[in-house]
């Protein structure tokens, strides 16, 4: 299995770890900013790095040939219909919200803004609407009463997101596929940045 991996930061680091444990091949690494974590994480084990042109979009060119599945970890970028056409599976995300609730950047501050006593994580076909793709894996998770967004993500979402990125990448490699179940839209609520108070 082939992987073009797009990301930034710890969790885009930890998912490179993840990948390179499952017996895949990393073709390329993708980033936003050349001093990201990443990039060095994916320099040191001699993998080949492109930094996007444009940081809120990842083009056709910027995926290495041949990749199969195009993985998104903490990347705040579009992936263009283009480029999801070169990979043979498309793309998944991890998005940390049982979606369609919470679609948008700020998923876990609405999560407990909200006060949900539920939380959860989902792994998701890449789509041209935000968070919309069809639902490849999903897992739930109890919020801590007064736990903070940052608190929630270290404790319980981000370690969900490996763990779920990993069984649909094992699920690719074994049937050659991924699983998808369409988001009920009855259910989608938006997530926007919320401003600070």
């Amino acid at each position: 299995m082939r992987i073009t991996l797009v990301g930034s930061r710890h969790f885009g680091a930890t998912t490179l770890d993840m990948l390179r444990q499952h017996g895949v091949e990393i073709a390329r690494v993708v980033v936003a900013d050349r001093e990201d974590r990443l990039a060095a994480a994916a320099k040191a084990a001699g993998i080949d790095v492109v930094v996007q042109a444009d940081p809120k979009l990842v083009v056709a060119s910027e995926i290495a040939e041949g990749t199969e599945l195009i993985v998104t970890a903490h990347s705040h970028a579009r992936i263009s219909k283009e480029a999801l056409a070169t990979a043979r599976l498309g793309g998944i995300g991890y998005h940390p919200s049982l979606l369609p609730r919470h679609r948008g950047i700020a998923a876990i501050e609405w999560t407990i803004k909200e006060g949900d006593p539920i939380a959860g994580g989902t792994v998701y076909h890449l789509a041209d609407r935000m968070d919309a793709g069809a639902i490849a894996a999903q897992e739930w998770c109890f919020v801590k009463k007064g736990e903070t967004a940052r608190e929630l993500w270290e404790r319980a979402l981000a370690p969900l997101g490996q763990k779920l990125l990993a069984e649909v990448i094992d699920y690719a490699k074994t049937h050659h596929a991924l699983p998808a179940k369409p988001q009920d839209e009855q259910f989608a609520t938006k997530a926007h940045a919320l401003s600070p108070h």
